[in-house]
């Protein structure tokens, strides 16, 4: 196992920079989570990591060595991919030691490894199958296992699962924090799943633009998210981000959003008139005689909760959009009226120009 750093990472194409400067530090043993939309750099940062990508600036450190020249075989890592990667005339056996058999490692300490490791993913049925014999959670299975018997320093992960199914999907979250949590290899894991990301991290890493949006563990970014983005990225249903303007009530500060005033907890340093956006996440807001009117647009029973997506306002027409869960049985009805109200103690309040936390 090694602490991962990455120090002022660049990555270029041409003249286009793709990755501006990052700045990571993975302890030993740390399960870390590169997290954010398509095109963020979350890959490119990962392939540079393993050697698939040159560094354009910065360095790259596993250990106390700096890898940035040396070759993807020499820096002690081992990565899963999306697409499996696997030999479709090798057995699942041949498959998990062929690395191994590569480096000419002896064939009776290949068997061993590779009986290890089946044992831990439970492949020791499928050893003489070959891939095409295989469903996609066990063909992952065999990639992670391959990953495994080289008992690298550190595992990369690229986006292993969004090729599964969702029921699979949330399987195979499961198997992999709990092989994590066996062996405590160093893991830096990418996805755009913000729910894979909350689940299996000890830490996460939310990127946006090539650049690092926010850093920490998964409750820490749901609960005191630092900019706009992130609020509304973490978190399913997603944190309903309201436009309005400071105002103040005697002592107490509100928020306009149109439709009414929203209360804000106990906050300082604010002005009147300013521009901002108003977060709450849809789990606190509650149905109470003293909120604002919303009409309600549509009714999502999940089973063990009810989604409401309503419009501000009495007419409902023009309102700014907000989603309100409920864990108790509401009978509620496509234009009916219902008035939702914030907790004031889990508001979240960014400034509307820059995004970020006020």
């Amino acid at each position: 196992m090694a602490e991962v750093a990455i120090r002022g990472v660049r990555k270029s194409y041409g003249g286009h920079e793709v990755v501006h400067g990052v700045d990571i530090e993975i302890a030993d043993g740390q399960f870390l989570v590169l997290v954010g939309p398509s095109g963020c750099g979350k890959s490119t940062l990962l392939r540079m990591v393993a050697g698939l990508e040159a560094i354009s600036g910065g360095t790259i450190s596993i250990g106390e060595k700096v890898v940035n020249n040396l070759p993807p075989a020499e820096r002690d890592i081992a990565m899963v991919f999306q697409n499996y990667a696997l030999y479709p005339h090798k057995t699942v056996a041949a498959n998990m030691g062929f690395a191994l058999k590569m480096a000419r490692m002896d064939k009776t300490e290949i068997e061993a490894r590779v009986k290890k490791a089946a044992a831990i993913l439970g492949l020791e049925p499928y050893l003489d199958r070959f891939p095409r014999a295989l469903s996609g959670g066990q063909r992952q299975r065999v990639a992670m296992g391959r990953a495994i018997v080289r008992e690298p320093k550190v595992f990369l992960f690229d986006e292993p699962l969004s090729n599964l199914d969702a029921k699979l999907r949330v399987q195979m979250r499961s198997e992999i924090r709990e092989l994590h949590q066996r062996l405590g290899t160093t893991t830096i894991y990418v996805t755009h799943d913000q729910i894979e990301a909350m689940t299996m991290a000890d830490k996460i890493v939310v990127m946006r633009d090539g650049h690092i949006a926010q850093v920490g563990a998964p409750l820490d970014l749901y609960d005191r998210p630092a900019n706009v983005f992130v609020a509304g990225f973490i978190g399913s249903p997603a944190m309903n981000l309201l436009k309005g303007r400071l105002a103040r009530e005697g002592d107490d500060w509100r928020v306009d959003v149109g439709a009414g005033p929203l209360p804000l907890g106990a906050m300082e340093g604010l002005e009147e008139g300013r521009e901002v956006i108003y977060g709450i996440r849809p789990e606190h807001l509650i149905r109470s005689g003293q909120g604002i009117p919303a009409r309600v647009a549509v009714v999502e029973p999940t089973g063990s909760e009810t989604h409401l997506v309503a419009r501000l306002g009495a007419e409902g027409a023009g309102g700014q959009e907000v989603i309100a869960v409920f864990r108790e049985r509401h009978a509620f009805k496509p234009g009916e009226e219902v008035r939702l109200m914030p907790e004031p103690a889990h508001v979240h309040l960014f400034d509307a120009a820059s995004g970020e936390r006020i």
